[in-house]
């Protein structure tokens, strides 16, 4: 039995929309990394965990202005913590993720 290979096309990673400023892994002349690529993955780490810390911040704020009974709608507030609740476990999960990844490379024998 013959299986097809399947050869992914990535030409549509690089019309992705969205926060992407930060992301400039992929060379668009010959579609290499770029050498300086680890440097990027911190700078989007960094970014990525400064978004959280901004959720974290805006349902601080919506809580409390709720609670001091400013004009807050009860909803916003809920979306608001929800949005903060998720992009924490996310990054809990990537955190787990790549702590395993790096015991696996510890346990890896030359």
């Amino acid at each position: 039995m013959k299986i097809n290979g399947y050869t992914p096309n990535t030409d549509i990673f690089k019309n992705v929309t969205g926060n992407t400023s930060s992301l400039d892994l992929y060379d668009d002349n010959n579609g290499a990394n770029n050498v300086n690529g680890v440097s990027d993955f911190g700078n989007l780490l960094k970014n990525k965990l400064d978004e959280v810390n901004n959720d974290q911040v805006k349902a601080d704020n919506s809580i409390q202005s709720f609670i001091s009974g400013d004009k807050t709608d009860i909803h916003n507030v809920m979306l608001d913590s929800e949005q903060a609740k998720m992009s924490l476990e996310l990054a809990v999960q990537m955190r787990n993720k790549l702590v395993e990844a790096y015991q696996e490379l510890n346990r890896t024998q030359l």
